[in-house]
């Protein structure tokens, strides 16, 4: 660290990364274009697997037959967690797999209805994570440098 300045921002933001990351269900969900009925019912929200829009858009995720999340800002995919985007990692997991191996299916369907009590949670889960995403690189992009030119 340079000075002391320094280090209180950085301090500052790791307070503020902590209750934004382990608060994340929390976050306002991202004002993302959500297009889908008008009244949908437990049923229009069960997702197999999200896709990005034509030629891989990623402004655009169909999240299934029913919604599709447009105008997802590009620099929310900034934030990467293990080598992806946390948006793709939401996308991945927030679906139907089954293992190869064991045949066990893994539902997110399921965890969204039996354990959280609401269907529409992986769709809820994908906009919250742009929020996310989108205030962890502001923050981490106001710290100071910590090397000089």
């Amino acid at each position: 660290m340079k000075t002391a300045a320094d280090f209180w921002a950085f301090s500052k933001a790791g307070r503020e990364l902590g209750e934004l990351h382990v608060g994340y269900e929390k976050v306002p969900e991202h004002p993302a274009k959500v297009e889908g009925p008008a009244k949908p019912t437990a049923a229009h929200y069960r997702v197999e697997k999200m896709r990005f829009g034509k030629g891989k858009d990623r402004s655009v995720v169909h999240y299934n037959d029913h919604f599709t999340v447009r105008d997802i800002p590009l620099a929310a995919y900034e934030y990467v967690v293990n080598g992806k985007s946390a948006i793709e990692w939401v996308m991945e997991r927030q679906s139907v797999t089954t293992d190869k191996a064991s045949g066990i299916v893994k539902d997110a369907n399921a965890w969204a209805t039996e354990t959280v009590g609401d269907a529409r949670y992986p769709l809820s889960l994908l906009l919250r994570v742009i929020t996310v995403s989108l205030e962890t690189m502001k923050i981490v992009k106001s710290l100071p440098r910590l090397l000089s030119d």
